[in-house]
């Protein structure tokens, strides 16, 4: 039996291939239970920070479009707005994509919403440049719900 402590702070990846063998061969006896169990917790917390990373971009940018867009085609004749519109086409195509991967984190998806709301805000605040943040929604919860933040026909006014 190896020092799987050692292995595993010194070459984690030859620790993941070896436990991969270890697994695919049913030698369970043999396996680092202890770190197992810390990486697959692990794997679920970064699935979850991504789709909570991702939320946040999403919603600052729905909270942002409607104010930023009429702010900026003010200030410049002919814009329409297709960075802040690349990036929220982005984050839903991404969203699209890990919900597809990760199917249980649609359970997670209207906790999620709300908890990212006042991260969501404070980014659109900070980082909108919307001449007037005190235009930016501020209710107490996420004024937009699992369906139109998915939609891709949704666009705030």
């Amino acid at each position: 039996m190896e020092n799987w402590t050692e292995v595993y702070e010194k070459d984690y990846y030859t620790w993941v291939a070896r436990h991969v063998e270890l697994l695919k061969k049913g030698s369970f006896s043999e396996i680092d239970i202890e770190h197992l169990i810390e990486e697959l917790e692990g794997m679920a917390r970064s699935d979850k920070r991504e789709l909570e990373s991702r939320l946040i971009i999403l919603i600052a940018h729905l909270l942002k479009w409607p104010f930023q867009l009429q702010y900026l085609k003010e200030q410049w004749r002919g814009f329409e707005g297709q960075s802040g519109q690349s990036t929220i086409i982005e984050q839903r195509t991404q969203l699209e994509s890990l919900l597809d991967k990760i199917p249980n984190l649609k359970n997670l998806f209207p906790q999620m919403i709300d908890q990212s709301y006042p991260y969501a805000l404070k980014l659109a605040t900070k980082a909108g440049r919307v001449g007037n943040a005190s235009l930016l929604p501020t209710l107490p919860g996420c004024p937009f719900s699992l369906e139109p933040v998915m939609s891709e026909e949704f666009w705030p006014e």
